[in-house]
């Protein structure tokens, strides 16, 4: 009976879908196996009517469909594995596509326990990123955080196509120049930085990066609710999280306001964080002297320990004898010796000495330190003084 129907359906030229669709949706939500058995192969069927654009109706039975992957039939998750996977094929060659309902359903299915749910899901968003483009961008924060869940996937095919994915709707993002709200997508990145996996935290700083390059003046007014995630996340157990992670925040200290604000916080963090201090102290100066300059990042930090009440002297005494080791080891700092050297020449200008002025004033905290910087700067009568 099933098949004569179906023969007189696809035969008909007034077959009403609208009225079907309802009927579809009823019964597309249940278990049963052979419900479920009935119901693809009617799609299937309708679908290979010329007469009839399934397209159209897919956001109303795409979401059944998916459910359909994890049944415990083999034969009915086969047909519905090729029934997405010609839908799919059909999206991408048609010229009109409700992105909205289905790019939600797809982010749903990201979230599901199911493997294969997972990975066509995914699939599917990074077939329509190619597709949809600048279209997609009111659903950039909901999309971000699919690829975000996928990313830090246990099974290594669907991180890998998640991060591919990532990589295309960065672009798209970051190459676009249609306006969009950002404040969705920190939202989502700054939940992100808070993940335990790396490969998560890595991508979510890639886009906090991008968007900082992006659109510098609207994310000065979100700096001061994701300071404080950035400034955790140098505690990170990875170097390369931590190393991304100081590039971000230079980025930010391209501004004097903020320059002053990180290289304070981060001050503030070393004081109530000595182990971090300990292993990562020398590597976080080191990078913040690559990526900024030198001799500012340097007279900065001298200035704020001189000044500032909140510190212990025995924490600026540390903490100075941390900057002078990289001073006097680092290659990233060898200009700043060489300006050393010569601040007490004759050929020395008035800034040369005024670096050397401020250095000296907070290197007091440490004797040790101080005589060393005073044999580097060639100043031997304040050494031996």
């Amino acid at each position: 009976l099933d098949r004569l129907i179906k023969d007189i359906v696809t035969e008909s030229r007034s077959f009403n879908v609208e009225q079907f669709i309802p009927l579809l949706q009823n019964y597309i939500r249940r278990t049963n196996p052979f419900i479920r058995q009935l119901l693809v192969g009617w799609i299937t069927v309708l679908d290979s009517c010329p007469d009839i654009n399934m397209v159209d109706w897919l956001p109303e039975f795409l979401d059944g469909l998916f459910n359909m992957l994890s049944d415990s039939n083999k034969e009915i998750r086969q047909a519905a594995d090729s029934a997405l996977s010609e839908f799919l094929r059909e999206v991408k060659q048609s010229s009109v596509v409700e992105f909205g309902p289905i790019v939600m359903i797809l982010v749903q299915q990201c979230h599901s326990k199911e493997r294969l749910n997972r990975l066509t899901a995914i699939t599917w968003l990074s077939e329509l990123i190619h597709l949809g483009g600048d279209l997609l961008l009111p659903f950039h924060a909901d999309i971000l955080g699919a690829i975000m869940i996928c990313i830090s996937d246990a099974e290594v095919e669907i991180r890998s196509v998640a991060e591919r994915t990532n990589d295309d709707k960065l672009a798209v993002v970051r190459d676009t120049s249609e306006r969009f709200d950002i404040s969705p997508l920190l939202d989502c990145l700054t939940g992100e930085l808070m993940s335990k996996d790396v490969a998560t935290k890595i991508s979510a700083l890639r886009w906090v990066n991008m968007l900082l390059e992006k659109r510098p003046k609207e994310m000065n007014a979100f700096i001061s609710d994701l300071l404080p995630v950035l400034l955790k996340t140098l505690s990170d157990d990875s170097d390369a999280v931590v190393l991304l992670n100081l590039q971000v925040l230079s980025r930010i200290s391209l501004h004097e306001v903020e320059f002053k604000l990180v290289l304070s916080s981060i001050l503030s963090l070393f004081s109530s964080e000595r182990q971090l201090l300990e292993v990562r102290g020398s590597l976080i100066v080191r990078k913040l002297c690559v990526l900024l300059n030198a001799k500012v990042v340097y007279i900065e930090f001298a200035n704020v320990l001189s000044r500032s009440s909140a510190f212990s002297l025995e924490f600026i005494g540390t903490m100075v004898q941390i900057l002078n080791l990289v001073l006097l080891t680092a290659a990233e700092l060898q200009e700043l010796r060489n300006l050393l050297k010569q601040s007490f020449s004759v050929q020395a200008s008035p800034h040369d000495r005024e670096v050397f002025i401020a250095l000296f004033r907070c290197w007091c905290h440490n004797p040790v330190a101080t005589f060393s910087f005073c044999l580097l700067a060639q100043a031997y009568e304040v050494a031996f003084a």
